[in-house]
């Protein structure tokens, strides 16, 4: 009797915890298909091909977005220029060369407190020492970016790196290989893909940041080539989204804004997993 009742509640707890999964399934991906189709259903109505390629004009009454679009590609080249070498270069010490654990479990502590860290605070610090040094202008916006993203490629990087079997270098070493030619040549193609990826989702994190930009890259819309461009304020796409929304009121503009984010947020998501799969695959070869 006592073996019966305790199945029935079992069987009743069972039931119980797959709806409530069911249920938080359901939800999930309601809201998340609800806030994507939105955003594209209105927004992609908007989006013309001289609302792409054309520069803002008071007098013509014209908007377009091109200086923001570049403006984007500027601060995302200029940010992995130096967060890719900074953060890979970190890891490949802290998992290789590093002996002291207590430093090394210390940086990493550091390094995930940092992630957790709102991004007006990074914009904030970026407006006392990169605007000091830079003025308001797109590179002082991309090292505030560096700070931002490195704990993020050092970390993705290391576990990467932890992923390489180590029968790998001992083979290389056993060969007569350095160090440095075994990390080289051994560990950093082993573990290409999940640096890859790491990286290819740290540019979408740059590419929906709007905080840290506002105190730092400032929120012009002129077009500039890249060098020039770098040195002088500018809008990104997420900017020039608020801009339009809250101080212009223009709601169908920021919603095509968003509608174009939200398809390049989609393909560098996309990318990262495809890449991803191409060199997982060509390794197991």
């Amino acid at each position: 009797m006592t073996q019966n009742s305790i199945s029935a509640k079992r069987k009743a707890y069972i039931v119980l915890m797959r709806s409530f999964i069911a249920v938080s399934v359901a939800l999930t991906c309601g809201l998340t298909l609800f806030l994507i189709g939105y955003v594209l259903i209105s927004g992609l109505p908007h989006v013309t091909w001289s609302f792409l390629t054309t520069t803002p004009s008071i007098l013509n009454g014209r908007i377009g977005i091109l200086p923001d679009i570049m403006n984007t590609i500027y601060i995302i080249l200029a940010t992995l220029v130096f967060v890719l070498p900074l953060g890979v270069g970190a890891a490949v010490y802290l998992t290789e060369y590093a002996t002291n654990k207590r430093v090394v479990a210390a940086i990493e502590y550091a390094a995930e407190t940092l992630s957790g860290i709102p991004s007006i605070i990074y914009g904030l610090v970026g407006m006392l020492l990169f605007t000091g040094i830079f003025g308001t202008s797109l590179i002082a916006g991309a090292f505030t970016l560096v700070i931002m993203n490195l704990p993020t490629v050092m970390r993705t990087a290391q576990e990467s790196l932890k992923t390489v079997p180590q029968s790998y270098r001992e083979g290389a070493f056993g060969l007569g290989a350095g160090k440095w030619r075994v990390i080289r040549t051994v560990v950093l193609p082993g573990c290409i893909d999940g640096i890859i990826t790491g990286c290819i989702l740290s540019v979408g994190r740059i590419l929906g940041e709007s905080a840290a930009l506002l105190f730092t890259a400032g929120a012009a819309h002129k077009l500039f080539g890249l060098f020039d461009g770098l040195m002088n304020q500018g809008a990104t796409l997420t900017v020039a989204l608020y801009f339009y929304a809250k101080e212009s009121g223009e709601f169908e503009i920021a919603f095509a804004i968003a509608a174009i984010l939200m398809l390049l947020t989609l393909v560098i998501n996309l990318s990262a997993l495809l890449i991803g799969r191409y060199f997982k695959k060509r390794r197991a070869l």
